[in-house]
């Protein structure tokens, strides 16, 4: 057992109140378990902007490679330019890091908090293998003419080779992994690569670099879905899929999708990750200034996200004991819903997560 150095960016709006809650879980985890931590603090947020019209300098992202982790709230203020500051602090990490992967579990943990009538936990459990640094989002276009009625706005989707092959074979490595937890009575493993190839011709780099990465994986089943589809199955049928592999722009809502039949954007969490270097772990609620300051923000985004990063620097046992935590509260009720109606604060529920850690 040694010690984590884990960067910390409570970011703006409710970033701030629920990475409170998820910061005290892990170091309740952490005394349980063993491990020190060494939490260092940064403010770049749409507020820190605002006092200082400071951006991320370069500086900072050499440093943060330096951490075990980054743990992420929101980013995202009412008062500055849309997307400035998230290009600095999220795309500054993801392609300062070259965190390739965007992954995220869709896991229903209490029936009656699925929207989908006749779900249970058993229909939803599923994994999401997003790329995360090309596509639509490497930012290549701009807008000539502005404001003028000849403006045009280019942008151009980018896909490599290396990028889709990557991601794929992530996608099979994290299939044979939940086939072994599984067992041998689990059903077989399955990766679905979700694109648009039938509309968009040059997507079918990704059907090329499924069927090249397949080959050294025999016992993984494959298929294939184009995304308007894939939305609709995964409401539809969501016990079809075990992981899913697809490019960036689809991959970013298809993930919404998911987090709604899972209970909603007040569980759902994500980590941006760099196999074997330092990787990035957040609640995908977003900012949601209008809850600000308020204490009712569920904290359970971040709280997974935390267990999620705990599974990434090997602390299995740390990340199943949240895990197993938050299913009981959910699964009981006390935690009836995941939104800012549940009746529980933000700290109440944070209260209560450890509360169950202390039990176990």
């Amino acid at each position: 057992m040694g010690t984590y150095n884990i960067g910390v960016i409570p970011g703006d709006g409710i970033g701030p109140e629920v990475i409170r809650e998820a910061v005290r879980v892990l170091e309740i985890v952490a005394a349980q378990q063993g491990f020190k931590l060494n939490l260092v603090d940064y403010p770049y947020s749409g507020e820190h902007y605002l006092k200082t019209k400071e951006l991320v300098p370069a500086s900072v992202i050499d440093e943060w490679k330096t951490q075990d982790a980054i743990l992420l709230g929101a980013i995202g203020h009412p008062d500055v330019e849309p997307g400035l500051v998230e290009r600095s602090v999220i795309l500054g990490l993801r392609f300062g890091l070259d965190l390739y992967i965007n992954l995220r579990p869709v896991k229903l943990y209490a029936e009656h908090l699925c929207p989908i009538k006749g779900k249970t936990p058993a229909d939803v459990d599923m994994v999401v293998v997003r790329e995360n640094t090309e596509g639509l989002y490497a930012q290549i276009g701009g807008i000539l003419k502005r404001d003028t009625p000849d403006e045009v706005a280019l942008v151009n989707g980018v896909y490599t080779w290396k990028g889709c092959e990557r991601a794929i074979r992530y996608a099979f490595e994290i299939a044979k992994q939940r086939a072994e937890m599984r067992g041998k009575d689990g059903r077989t493993p399955c990766v679905t690569l979700v694109d648009k190839s039938n509309a968009v011709r040059p997507l079918d780099i990704w059907s090329r670099a499924m069927a090249h990465v397949a080959q050294d994986f025999p016992g993984i089943d494959t298929d294939h879905a184009y995304i308007d589809a894939a939305c609709m199955w995964m409401i539809k049928n969501p016990e079809w899929f075990d992981v899913v592999v697809t490019p960036n722009l689809f991959g970013d809502i298809l993930t919404d999708v998911g987090a709604m039949i899972q209970g909603g954007m007040g569980i759902a969490a994500s980590g941006n990750i760099h196999p074997g270097q330092t990787s990035m772990f957040e609640p995908i609620h977003g900012s949601a200034p209008k809850h600000a300051g308020k204490n009712t923000a569920s904290p359970m985004g971040a709280i997974m996200a935390v267990a999620m990063l705990l599974d990434y620097l090997g602390e299995t046992s740390g990340a199943n004991r949240i895990e197993e935590a938050v299913r009981q509260l959910l699964a009981s009720g006390e935690i009836p819903s995941l939104d800012t109606r549940s009746g529980i604060s933000t700290s109440q529920a944070g209260d209560m997560v450890i509360a169950r850690l202390e039990e176990a």
